[in-house]
């Protein structure tokens, strides 16, 4: 019955979105507040009633009621109650509920939190927000009900990938997804404000929080799908340039150039039209990952669903909002016309080159993820079908293809592709922050940051010295991390002005928390960058074969394997091995690498046995038992892995004392509003 009842109460959530897609729109075009006012308890019943319905989802599968096909295909009564939980999400019917979940949830903050916005506006953007909510509704309850019942309940269920058994993937999906959804506020700003035929300084700062926090919110869901893919999947990396990985990094480029370019807007009125489509584009490659994970056009391990019905209505969204928001723009660009010039060295140069280099950045990615698709349907066949008659494939007929083609875009080409824009990105990182506003100058910003400067390069240099045949890559990490963190600290330190060292330090306890935040961001930016660069140029690996009782050096450490044991988990059985790990000589630890197998699901896993450290981490991963004798086993010293994602842990505290900021969290002042029913600029 609760079930039932779930599914009721997303029915119903649909058509409260189609009341608050119409009403208040309709009522701010011809001016009417009562049908304005319909937004604010329409978004909050929708989001009530999602609750409701994700609650009975949750529900079924904590009793494992596994009449529902959902839980039967996605539990196990032997699973452990937290992956019971996580399995709520952890496939594609059951994400699409938790993705509409968290829609409608910031559709009601934007009711509960936005009276501070003309009201027109707040209309408008909870009306366009309803709308991307009922696209999903009909894409969920058409294409993907997830309370669908089984006519003969088995007794047990088929439990969840054991890939996603896991606390890293418990809490990866929601934090990714509070991103991805948190972008269509950004664009529901955006589309609204088109619609009003106004971009001004108001509206910039009225969108930054929303960006800022679907921002933090990927950062933090892009890091714990890099650290579970580090220690879970066996690989022995932390970022494969996978077509999902890509899918959740493309959104959060273009989320970080918005930020930095609605900046702009707020303080000078520049790069309104540009601030605009960063914000339809942003969604769009949020639509964009969802397709990629769910249509099975392009294969991960990360990968909801192989249907490409469900992806072509998708893609159908994806074209409708993003191609409706761009004809939008395109005729309300008269409606954007800036108003604040500057020079060529100044801030807002400065923040268009940013956003210059992080939009060319995500476009490199994005070709580098889409185009091993596009080679394979131009290759695919000799003729194509289009309706109902056969044309001659015009790829062959230029002779561009004479069989089909299967191409392959890794690692070496994204990093050869990506990474002189972010190196350049890091290097005008510091000095941009301090340049002044409209006309500055480059000897005057450039010269309190020639200590840090010299500073990078005597410890870039230190570590070229200390190295030996090794790649440049880790001592140009040093120099681009130290860089961007002793930037930023140099940036907030010029903010307390001038005067003795104790004045200086009071001012800096009184700096506003978003100069903070944006300190503790950058730093976290720096410390990822040398991170990164530091484990992919001092990494040791080695590979072989093991007896027990074997002992092998790498690095300086040497690691022994003492045993290797059957062993019985909740749902799983594994084989266990026990090792030693010593450095120079001395015992200091002991590591359990497992090789797994889930007897339900009928799938391995590999479970890295890993002693994490300060400044290196030892990764040992357990293989298969060779037929001669022993096993295959693989050994890293992986330098300065945590850093990776103690980086991103501060870029994400960053995003977070900014919106702490008062000042960032409450709209621009009414002496800044303009009074409802001024005609558009």
């Amino acid at each position: 019955m609760i079930v039932e009842l779930g599914h009721f109460a997303l029915i119903l959530a649909a058509l409260v979105g189609v009341v608050q897609m119409i009403v208040p729109l309709w009522g701010a075009h011809k001016g009417w507040r009562g049908w304005m006012a319909m937004a604010h308890p329409a978004a909050t019943t929708q989001f009530a009633l999602m609750a409701f319905s994700f609650l009975a989802l949750t529900y079924a599968f904590v009793v494992s009621d596994f009449s529902v096909r959902l839980v039967f295909a996605n539990s196990h009564s032997a699973k452990p109650m937290l992956y019971k939980i996580s399995g709520v999400w952890g496939n594609h019917e059951g994400s699409m509920l938790l993705w509409l979940l968290i829609l409608t949830l910031f559709g009601a903050c934007a009711a509960w939190f936005g009276g501070n916005l003309p009201r027109s506006l707040q209309a408008r953007v909870l009306a366009v927000q309803a709308a991307v909510s009922v696209a999903f509704y009909a894409f969920i309850l058409f294409t993907s009900n997830p309370f669908e019942r089984l006519e003969f309940p088995p007794f047990d269920g088929r439990d969840l990938n054991p890939l996603l058994q896991d606390p890293g993937l418990a809490f990866h999906p929601p934090f990714l997804y509070l991103g991805y959804v948190g972008l269509s506020m950004a664009f529901s700003f955006a589309i609204a404000a088109l619609l009003e035929g106004r971009v001004d300084a108001a509206w910039g700062r009225w969108v930054r929080p929303w960006t800022l926090a679907a921002w933090v919110f990927l950062t933090i869901g892009i890091a714990l799908g890099s650290w579970w893919a580090y220690y879970e999947l066996g690989w022995g990396g932390f970022w494969f340039w996978d077509p999902v990985e890509n899918a959740s990094f493309m959104p959060w480029l273009l989320a970080a150039a918005l930020l930095h370019s609605a900046i702009v807007v707020e303080k000078r009125e520049s790069l309104k039209a540009w601030t605009i489509l960063l914000a339809i584009l942003a969604f769009g490659f949020s639509l964009l990952g969802t397709f990629i994970v769910r249509s099975g056009v392009l294969t991960s391990v990360h990968a909801f669903a192989n249907d490409p019905e469900r992806g072509v209505f998708i893609l159908a969204i994806l074209g409708v909002f993003v191609g409706g928001g761009l004809l939008l723009f395109a005729w309300r660009a008269t409606a954007m016309e800036a108003k604040g010039v500057f020079g060529m060295v100044s801030r807002e140069t400065a923040l268009v080159t940013n956003n210059v280099l992080l939009a060319v950045s995500c476009f490199v990615v994005f070709v580098g993820t889409i185009w091993p698709l596009v080679v394979e349907l131009a290759s695919a066949r000799s003729m194509w079908q289009v309706g109902g008659s056969l044309i001659e494939n015009p790829f062959y007929t230029m002779g561009l293809f004479s069989k089909p083609e299967q191409v392959s875009v890794g690692p070496p080409f994204f990093n050869a592709a990506f990474t002189p824009f972010f190196v350049a990105l890091a290097v005008i990182l510091p000095v941009g922050a301090v340049l002044a506003w409209k006309r500055g100058s480059l000897r005057r910003a450039a010269a309190p940051m020639l200590p840090v400067a010299g500073l990078a390069i005597a410890l870039g240099a230190l570590a070229f010295a200390l190295q030996t045949g090794r790649s440049a890559m880790g001592p140009v990490g040093v120099v681009l991390g130290v860089w961007v963190v002793g930037g930023a600290a140099m940036d907030l330190w010029l903010r307390t002005g001038r005067g003795a060292m104790g004045n200086r330090l009071s001012r800096l306890r009184r700096l506003p928390r978003a100069d903070w935040g944006k300190f503790t961001a950058h730093a976290g930016l720096g410390i990822t960058i040398f991170a990164i660069a530091a484990l992919m140029a001092w990494e040791d690996e080695d590979i072989r074969v093991a007896q027990v009782g074997d002992r092998w050096d790498v690095g300086i450490h040497s690691i022994q394997l003492n045993s290797v044991d059957n062993v019985d988990g909740p749902n799983y059985f594994a084989e266990r091995a026990d090792m030693t790990v010593f450095r120079n000589g001395r015992e200091v630890g002991h590591l359990y690498p497992e090789k797994r197998t889930y007897p339900v699901a009928g799938m391995p896993t590999t479970e890295a046995g890993i002693r994490n450290g300060v400044l290196r981490d030892v990764y040992v991963v357990l293989g298969d038992a060779q037929s001669a004798g022993g096993w295959a086993v693989r050994s890293y010293i992986k330098p300065f892995a945590n850093w990776i994602w103690g980086g991103a842990i501060l870029m994400a505290l960053g995003g977070f004392i900014s919106l702490s900021d008062r000042r960032l969290r409450v709209a621009a002042g009414a002496a800044r509003r303009k009074p409802e029913g001024v005609p558009a600029e």
